[in-house]
C-alpha cells in the first residue's frame, strides 16, 4: 500500500481522535510523532520512549515529553487497504499508550493487543 507522509499523519491523528476518552484523558507530557522507519532498521509499527506512569515518581518538573512514535513504512507494508491500515494504526496506538500506563508486552499479548 502507498500513502504519502502527510496523508498518513492525518490518518494517525484521526485514529487518535477515535480512541476512548478514558484512554487518552490521563495522557500527560506525551507527544505523538510519525516517522518513516526507526533509525536502527528494526521493523516496528510503533515505539514508546519515556517513563511509564508506574515509574515516574518526581516526574514532570521540566522533563522533555515522552514520545509515542508511529512508523509509516511498516504499517504501509503490512496493509492492503485503508481499512486494514486504520485497524493496524489503532492497534499500534492502543499498544503504545498501554506502555505509557505501565502495561508490558506480556500483558498486552494476553489482552490481544500485542
Amino acid at each position: 500500500m502507498e500513502m504519502d507522509a502527510e496523508a498518513f499523519e492525518a490518518l494517525v491523528t484521526d485514529e487518535l481522535d477515535r480512541l476512548p476518552d478514558d484512554m487518552v484523558d490521563g495522557l500527560e507530557n506525551l507527544v505523538f510523532v510519525v516517522e518513516d522507519a526507526p533509525e536502527n532498521g528494526e521493523e516496528l509499527f510503533g515505539l514508546y520512549e519515556g517513563f511509564a506512569l508506574t515509574e515516574r515518581g518526581q516526574y514532570g518538573m521540566g522533563e522533555l515529553p515522552d514520545r509515542i512514535i508511529v512508523y509509516r513504512h511498516a504499517h504501509l507494508a503490512a496493509c492492503r487497504d485503508e481499512s486494514e491500515l486504520r485497524d493496524e494504526v489503532h492497534t499500534t496506538l492502543v499498544h503504545e499508550i498501554a506502555h505509557f500506563y505501565g502495561i508490558d508486552d506480556a500483558q498486552l499479548h494476553e489482552l490481544g493487543w500485542a
